[in-house]
């Protein structure tokens, strides 16, 4: 009784098969890729050249995702019928999905440089009849290996991946509002700014218009400039020079009269006023 119970031990964990064992490990790429981990789902490397030496072309290769802490204890189905499904993940901790013939990993083969785990979200209603890859219900953290299964079971596997943790959904009851508000201000104080610069603006224009229409201002009286007025009686001709000397404004002082050809030869003498001159008539 011993006996059938290890060769099963051996045929679950494919010594008995000869099963290989590659040194290939997979692993999330590093690069920067849009949406490479997500709440549900990951990116993994593609593993090209891996499996040449060791698949034929009726081989299939299958992508087994256990949790972390329960990849130890995963064993290797003996035949596609023994495959654990997707729908089992809750109950086997594991499953089996992905699968894809050994040809599309040759390095000879055009195809995507990465795999995406969990991108599926229409097949979990299949029943377990065909290879599902559902999104993952939980952050995890998960392992996944590559697995080589011929008609006659396992044939070889790579090593177990370093654990893949998943992003967490934030809940909306933790979602802070506070970024929402201040943005808000943020929108406000800008307005206001706008605003205030704008009649900044306008004040600035509408006085340079108004002094470029302004009427300029008469040219200022010179210290000295003829001042016509009526003649005085019996004179004609007369001619008023007039100065304005420092002073109060409306202060003038005039500081000479002079008669230009008037009758009789009159002259003015010189008087000094304010206001009106005081015209004064002299024979020579």
């Amino acid at each position: 009784m011993e006996l059938p119970r290890v060769l099963l031990a051996l045929a679950g964990t494919g010594a008995a098969a000869g099963l290989a064992l590659l040194p290939y490990v997979p692993r999330v790429p590093p690069a920067a890729l849009p949406g490479k981990i997500t709440a549900t789902t990951f990116a993994l490397e593609r593993p090209c050249c891996v499996f040449d030496r060791h698949a034929n072309a009726s081989d299939a290769v299958w992508l087994v995702v256990a949790f972390a802490n329960a990849s130890a204890a995963f064993r290797n189905p003996p035949s596609r019928a023994d495959v654990p499904s997707y729908e089992q993940l809750p109950t086997a901790c594991s499953y089996m999905t992905l699968e894809t013939a050994a040809a599309a990993y040759a390095c000879s083969a055009p195809s995507s440089p990465v795999l995406r785990v969990g991108g599926d979200t229409a097949c979990g209603g299949q029943g377990g009849r065909d290879p599902c890859n559902g999104p993952l219900p939980s952050p995890g953290p998960y392992r996944v290996k590559f697995l080589v299964m011929g008609c006659h079971g396992p044939k070889a596997e790579t090593r177990w991946s370093d654990p893949i943790l998943l992003r967490r959904a934030g809940s909306p009851s933790t979602i802070d509002p506070a970024p929402a508000r201040r943005s808000s201000d943020v929108v406000v104080v800008a307005s206001i700014l706008a605003s205030l610069g704008a009649v900044l603006a306008a004040a600035v224009l509408g006085a340079v218009g108004r002094r470029a229409t302004s009427p300029r201002r008469p040219p200022r009286t010179p210290a000295w400039c003829p001042v016509h007025q009526a003649p005085a009686a019996g004179l004609t001709g007369l001619e008023l020079w007039r100065t304005r000397a420092p002073g109060p404004p409306k202060t003038t002082r005039d500081l000479g009269l002079v008669a230009l050809g008037g009758r009789g030869g009159h002259m003015l003498s010189p008087v000094g006023s304010v206001g009106s001159p005081e015209v004064r008539s002299t024979r020579g």
